[in-house]
Formats: structure tokens, sequence, C-alpha cells
């Protein structure tokens, strides 16, 4: 296996380079490639060993199910159960940043070890246009959790890819900065019309309520049913303090609106700029000569809420 300190090669995301990550995706083997999101580890879900892989990669627990990227309703639902709550939601919020995980069907023949052996499957159709183009060269669903190491702070751009997994990952597709910047909205949809936001995102929680016409569940369950749901997750390798208005002299600050820090997520304090550059400024966190990271105070609203959850987490 390849030293993950060595160079990874990274690719432009040109017809020349989806072809050949398409090749080595139906080869069985890993690519690193954009989201709107973020930058995901991909894998074919449909084969074991290949699955394997992003584990061993990532140096990812294997109660952790994965997300399987599809490039259409259609073939969501070769692999799941629609009812007409999860076709509102695809066709509300597809392609897009949001998950949706359902009963997997019988028939799916996705690898065991996507799904951790749960009876459900966590499924997303995405809309960046790199993304959609491998799906659509390989024919195949798509493992792909976010491509760094496990727990640590997701990639949002390839350099980070390259730096968190070297040459553990051999092929880069470079398509620049994601959009959004955070993982996605995760809805588990529940028998008699429950439902539960497992994981926040870009898609808040109010706008799944006005497709659903009804409140979330609030009952919580100690099992890992998605990615994102660990109580320490996006960890930067630093102490990491929230809530901050200025900084200790050991600190880096990571400012947001009126407190300004080493690198702020949005001088103006709009939150989905926030949200782009999250992960981002916490890469620069963990790359200062400061021991420690301090982060001003967020909105916990909108989006507010996702930039809230990924901090906790990385403060954990």
């Amino acid at each position: 296996m390849a030293d993950k300190h060595e160079a990874a090669q990274i690719r432009a995301a040109d017809p020349a380079g989806i072809a050949a990550a398409a090749d080595r995706l139906r080869a069985g083997g890993l690519v690193a490639l954009p989201t709107e999101t973020v930058y995901g580890l991909a894998a074919r879900a449909d084969r074991a060993e290949a699955v394997a892989e992003i584990y061993r990669a990532k140096g990812r627990p294997d109660f952790n199910p994965l997300i399987v990227h599809v490039p259409s309703l259609a073939a969501a639902e070769r692999l799941a159960l629609f009812d007409d709550r999860a076709r509102a939601l695809a066709n509300a919020f597809w392609p897009g940043a949001v998950t949706l995980v359902l009963p997997l069907r019988a028939d799916a023949g996705i690898a065991p070890a996507v799904t951790a052996g749960l009876p459900t499957i966590a499924l997303r159709c995405p809309v960046h246009p790199v993304m959609r183009a491998v799906l659509e060269a390989t024919g195949l669903p798509l493992a792909a959790p976010s491509a760094n190491r496990s727990g640590g702070v997701s990639p949002t751009r390839a350099d980070h890819v390259a730096a968190s997994l070297g040459a553990v990952v051999p092929l880069v597709l470079d398509g620049g900065a994601c959009a959004a910047g955070i993982e996605s909205t995760i809805v588990a949809l529940r028998d008699q019309g429950r439902w539960q936001i497992l994981r926040p995102g870009p898609i808040a929680e109010a706008q799944i309520s006005a497709i659903l016409g009804a409140d979330p569940d609030v009952v919580t369950s100690a099992a890992i049913e998605a990615p994102g749901q660990l109580a320490s997750h996006y960890a930067p390798g630093k102490p990491v303090r929230l809530n901050a208005v200025k900084a200790t002299p050991d600190e880096f600050l990571i400012g947001f609106a009126a407190v300004p820090g080493d690198i702020s997520l949005s001088p103006s304090g709009d939150l989905a700029e926030a949200a782009a550059g999250l992960y981002a400024a916490l890469h620069a966190g963990a790359a200062a000569g400061q021991p420690r990271i301090a982060v001003a105070p967020i909105p916990d609203e909108g989006i507010g809420a996702a930039i809230n959850d990924r901090l906790r987490r990385a403060a954990a």
C-alpha cells in the first residue's frame, strides 16, 4: 500500500481525467472527486473489496455506514424502497445536498459494508457536474464519504485531500473549491409518517418540514445510522474553543461578522459564505503556529445550525 505521506496524483476534471477516474472505479479502485458539499472518496458500492479500500484508506470504523451517490431518482429506486414522502423530498432537493436514509431493497446488490449491516441505505443524488459526469461514465452507484482520514477535517479542495490521504488515494480530480462547503443534510424517514434529521447540512430543517408537512421526530437513537453522527468528528488535531470573541496569545482565531480573527468565515456575517469556508478555515488553523484554535460565535439558525454541529464535534 502507498504511504499516505507520498504525493497523490491530482488531475484536472476534464474529459480525460473523468475517463481515467471512471476506468479506475470500474476496476474496483479509489478516486477522490468533488461534490457540491465536500470532496468524496469514491468506490463502486456493489463490490465488497472496493468498499473495503475506502475504510482502509480513511481508517474509518466499520460500524459507520457510507452514503451512496446515484445520478437520478430512478437509479435510487433500484436500491431503496421509496414512499410518497421520499419521492417528494427527492423531487424537491435532488440533485442537491440532501441524503435520504431509506429501507434497503433486498435485491439492491450493494456490498454489506456500505450499510454497516443496517436494513437501511443512505442515498444522495449530487448536483456537482464532475461527480455527475463520473456517475454517468461508470454506470455504477458510488459509495463516497469525505476524502480525508476518519474523524479529521473534511476536504473542500483537492490539496486538502492530498494533504490528508497522500498516495493512499491514487487519483484526485481537481474541480476547484466546493460551493456548499459542509456535508449534506441527512434525513431518515421512519414508519407512521415520522422522520428525523440525522445530520444538519445546507438544507435546513424548516425546508424539510415544508415538504413533509410535519415536525421532525425528537426521539434519538444511540445507533450510528449515517455519517457524521460520531461525537468527535471534523477534528483539526488541536484543541478548539467555541464562542470566542477574542483570542488568547496561543490561539488561532477563526472570526465571523464583527469578530475579525486571523481568518474570517464571513466578515459580513453571511452564513452561507461561512459554511463554504468552514473547513478551509479549520485546515488553516491546523497548519498555523498556534497550538490552539478559537472560533467566534455563529448564530444557531438556518445553515448556522449545521455549522455549529460541525464545530461542536470538532471541539469534542
